[in-house]
């Protein structure tokens, strides 16, 4: 292993992140977190516990910080680059491949998932962990099984992502073998590790009518159509366009070779179960990031024959890793981010921006109502980024309630409140209220595109009904 160069491009990629975290701002899945995680859990509605728990642990330990949040992000692209390299030198990889493979992690969707905390930080280096214990089963150890069962349990408490990828691996070992894993005793102890590991995670999906499943349908619905448009575009950019072919070099190497062809034919099933689904276009990381991997040695070959090809290699990974930082991380001024594409391109960018400003937003309509409403009045979001961003920076407001995902499950509003201030509902609020007036808009005041700006802060008044009756018609899942 070639721990020296690998260690160093970990090392650095891993401080890249970390001296932006403190950029920007929270992403609006951030700011729900922080809120989930005041209120630890074994599972919640929309996912499991692990996310919101880290989220609870940094500001436990370090204070309540964004650059704190972000802590398990910088470790997560170290551990993706170091875990890429090791899976390389598994399918036979040198000095020169392992580092390929380290920069890997440097790619658009790795740095993105790197620089902030979402579910996919974690399930980036779980699937990276258990497609390299996968590998070592199918190469001759059986014994790894029992490792990839670890983490496929470990990696239930994050989201049942591994479960999918697992899913279009085992139809591949039907369809092309080799057949005879099946049936090892290593295989079915390992699931049975994931089983004992993860059974809280699935316990707390079965006593609670299968929540996870819920949400991928309410995704599918509100997400789906986007996401099989967008979805051969990403794959694309995925680790970035200039190392397209070191993947694809990397599915032919695998398909050629005998006992590794399911996870070549894995890349494919997974993406036909997505679309099939609905699912998000970057589910396919993990595998794609086993393609790259298994590229790197045919790439370092490949440029060793001539000069120029070195060259060539070393442009494409250099355009590359400037790209995707370009891209990825907080590197443009927010005053100047309206007059590029980066916004539009990365919407975990958009989703930092204008948070403290959208708060003192709201902040406002509320010291403007009359000082006799102030005891009747609660603000009411249409999403958990707003309930998110009001609980990080309000002062002084009344109670914030929202019906979104978990937080309908916080309750509802009292019987005596009647007055609300509502964040991001437009008319949908009409019929719910005798009157609803609009009391200004949300700017963020850098013209950055997001779910937030230019929505309305409306002041409705009186219900037309108990909010007993009121709370299950605002619950709803995206």
């Amino acid at each position: 292993m070639a721990w020296g160069p690998v260690g160093a491009v970990a090392v650095l990629l891993g401080v890249a992140v970390a001296a932006g975290s403190n950029s920007y701002g929270y992403h609006r899945d951030e700011l729900y977190f922080r809120l989930l995680g005041e209120h630890p859990a074994w599972g919640y509605v929309d996912q499991p516990p692990l996310t919101p728990l880290l989220a609870r642990l940094m500001t436990s330990v370090f204070g309540d910080h964004l650059w704190a949040l972000r802590i398990p992000g910088s470790l997560a692209v170290v551990a993706t680059a170091i875990l890429t390299a090791l899976l390389a030198r598994e399918l036979g990889g040198g000095r020169a491949a392992q580092l390929l493979a380290a920069l890997g992690a440097a790619g658009a969707f790795p740095l993105v998932f790197g620089h902030v905390l979402l579910t996919a930080t974690v399930d980036m280096v779980v699937l990276a962990a258990v497609l390299l214990f996968v590998v070592r089963a199918l190469q001759g150890n059986p014994r790894w099984w029992l490792a990839a069962g670890l983490g496929v349990g470990i990696g239930l408490y994050n989201k049942q992502l591994v479960v999918l990828t697992l899913i279009a691996i085992g139809v591949s070992l039907l369809a092309v073998g080799p057949r005879r894993v099946l049936a090892s005793r290593w295989l079915w102890a390992g699931v049975a590790v994931a089983l004992v590991v993860g059974a809280p995670n699935v316990i707390y999906q079965i006593t609670h009518d299968w929540p996870q499943l819920k949400m991928a349908n309410a995704i599918r619905e509100d997400k789906g159509a986007d996401s099989r448009t967008l979805f051969v575009p990403f794959q694309l950019v995925m680790l970035g366009i200039f190392v397209v072919p070191i993947w694809v070099a990397g599915f032919v190497r695998l398909w050629r070779t005998r006992e590794l062809r399911a996870i070549a034919l894995a890349y494919p099933v997974i993406c036909v179960l997505v679309l099939v689904t609905g699912g998000q276009p970057y589910y396919p990381l993990g595998l794609m990031l086993a393609l790259f991997a298994a590229g790197c040695p045919s790439a370092v070959r490949w440029a060793a024959a001539r000069s120029g090809r070195r060259v060539l290699l070393g442009a494409a990974v250099v355009l590359n890793l400037a790209v995707a930082a370009l891209v990825a991380l907080p590197l443009m001024p927010v005053s100047a981010l309206a007059k590029t594409p980066i916004a539009d391109i990365n919407q975990g960018t958009s989703d930092q921006i204008g948070w403290p400003v959208y708060v003192q937003q709201i902040t406002s309509v509320y010291t403007s109502l009359p000082s006799a409403d102030h005891a009747h009045t609660v603000i009411l979001t249409a999403n958990y980024g707003e309930a998110g961003a009001l609980d990080r920076y309000g002062v002084d407001l009344p109670a914030v309630y929202s019906g979104h995902n978990e937080l309908w499950y916080r309750g509802r509003p009292a019987d005596d409140a009647t007055v609300v201030i509502a964040v991001g509902f437009g008319d949908s609020l009409s019929a719910l209220f005798a009157s609803c007036q609009v009391a200004r808009d949300l700017d963020n005041g850098v013209d950055i595109p997001n779910e937030e700006q230019d929505n309305d802060i409306r002041v409705c008044r009186d219900p037309v009904d108990s909010w007993a009756t009121l709370w299950p018609r605002l619950q709803h899942y995206s």
